[in-house]
């Protein structure tokens, strides 16, 4: 396939007026740079010398940039927008809550209906599995809040509680604060902060694509991973681990990497075995992206903590929460009676009005099929498409949270060279004409320094129709790089 064979994106979906070139696209009248790019001249922004597509104006699938060209939006952001941009319930129920006047509450002394009523809507989306919610900014925040509760739950107990170590894994990533970031395990992420950093323990990944061993079972595979985090545990005294940490389904940091069945449950049985927390990373795999409003709903594996963040509030507000069982909550309850942390903006209403909206909208308009649905319909055209191709060494993921990571050598599972940059080219050529079409960029994934991987993860209301669109074009830009790539 040649690029001019791509199907122009459908415009029957945008509802967006055209751009006033005279203004460069800005609605502010202020000049937006040459040819609707700029690099930024204010903002700290991800690279410094770079310049970036500017955006005008977004409604669902689609986003318009100054330049007048329509950017369909494969990957919701970063796995983000979930109810696609400019969703009007969402938008009203915002303005709803700007309009009482308070769209901040210190939560050292106030309480407020709409944040009460997420959190019981978040509740009741676990089954009753989970007994309160910490309600806060971001992913980041989220772990953040998730480490110091875990350490506060034995310390309510025991001020000379001896545990103090956790367990996470390699090739994982949990956030960007010093805390979360410590018990990431993605090398390149870390490296510049090294010496901040708190020690963590570590156990592989749960990578099949990398780590099964020939003809093992999936039983045998998680009883290897089990056998592993036990011994883990006796080598540190199991009387000093506080937890376990994992991502269900392995987002930026491996490229939606999911865990074989029974891991969660085998890996629960030997934190509980000890008396140690069960936590899970849900940020980017969680909140319907996975098919099941939560990952582990699939296997039923209840955690005793989870972080949930971008699909919560579809990026309509910056928010994120801590689900935190009972017992933990009972912990606290029983002893001091508070969790020793807080944040400025934790549980502000105007998040919770928004991300109250999204949960309402998703439920009742029954997205998470359209998720299971759309999510099947996905993994088969990227297979059919590109399972052949010589570069792509695995297409894995669950729901609408597709990875496709890409080798040199299919037998092997050799990576490129880092310097060729495989997976910044992928993005930098879908998102540029005649593509016009978002993919998420990744690298590390063999080792947390070289491998390269792509995520695709569109809304949560994505047609047929645009699922065979955003397969026809990640074929063809794959393709496209990898001839370029030869002809090095």
């Amino acid at each position: 396939m040649s690029p001019s064979a791509v199907a122009q994106l459908p415009q029957h979906d945008m509802g967006l007026a055209k751009i006033d070139m005279k203004g460069k696209g800005s609605s502010n009248g202020h000049t937006n740079g040459v040819n609707g790019v700029k690099k930024p001249e204010f903002l700290l922004d991800r690279n410094l010398h770079k310049t970036f597509p500017l955006v005008t104006r977004g409604k669902g699938n689609y986003l318009q940039l100054a330049d007048g060209r329509t950017i369909f939006d494969a990957t919701s952001g970063a796995a983000v927008s979930c109810l696609g941009h400019g969703n009007e319930r969402v938008i009203k129920a915002i303005n709803k809550q700007l309009t009482t006047g308070v769209p901040y509450l210190c939560s050292s002394y106030w309480s407020c209906d709409v944040v009460e009523e997420l959190c019981k809507e978040l509740i009741n989306g676990t089954g009753g599995e989970m007994s309160r919610i910490y309600l806060t900014g971001s992913g980041s925040e989220a772990m953040e809040a998730s480490i110091k509760l875990a350490r506060q739950y034995f310390y309510e107990g025991d001020k000379n509680t001896p545990r103090v170590n956790i367990i996470a894994r390699e090739g994982s990533y949990h956030g960007n604060t010093i805390g979360a970031l410590g018990v990431s395990g993605h090398v390149a992420r870390r490296a510049p902060y090294e010496p901040f950093l708190m020690k963590v323990h570590r156990v592989s990944a749960c990578n099949a694509y990398r780590q099964r061993r020939e003809r093992e079972s999936d039983a045998s595979f998680v009883a290897r991973k089990a056998s592993e985090l036990e011994a883990k545990f006796q080598e540190l005294g199991p009387e000093t681990v506080i937890g376990f940490v994992c991502e269900p389904v392995v987002g930026a940091a491996l490229g939606c990497v999911p865990d074989v069945p029974g891991y969660l449950t085998a890996m629960r049985a030997v934190c509980h075995r000890h008396g140690a927390l069960f936590i899970l990373d849900e940020v980017m795999s969680g909140m319907g992206r996975c098919g099941t409003l939560h990952a582990w709903q699939a296997e039923g594996a209840a955690p005793d903590l989870q972080t949930v963040g971008k699909g919560l509030g579809g990026g309509y507000q910056p928010i994120a929460a801590v689900l935190i069982s009972d017992k933990i909550v009972s912990s606290l309850s029983n002893g001091s009676g508070q969790f020793v942390h807080g944040q400025t903006y934790q549980a502000m209403p105007i998040q919770a009005a928004a991300a109250l909206e999204v949960q309402k909208i998703q439920r009742e308009e029954n997205l998470i099929k359209n998720v299971q649905v759309q999510g099947a319909y996905l993994e088969k055209r990227l297979k059919s498409l590109l399972g052949g191709h010589p570069n792509v060494g695995d297409i894995r993921g669950k729901g609408l949270f597709w990875g496709l990571e890409f080798v040199k050598d299919k037998q092997t599972k050799e990576p490129f060279d880092t310097k060729l940059g495989v997976a910044q080219r992928v993005h930098d050529i879908a998102i540029a004409a005649p593509f016009n079409m978002t993919m998420y960029p990744g690298t590390g994934t063999v080792d947390g320094i070289a491998g390269d991987h792509v995520i695709i993860a569109p809304t949560y209301i994505v047609t047929r129709e645009e699922i065979d669109h955003i397969t026809k074009v990640v074929a063809e830009v794959v393709q496209l790089v990898f001839e370029k790539i030869g002809d090095v």
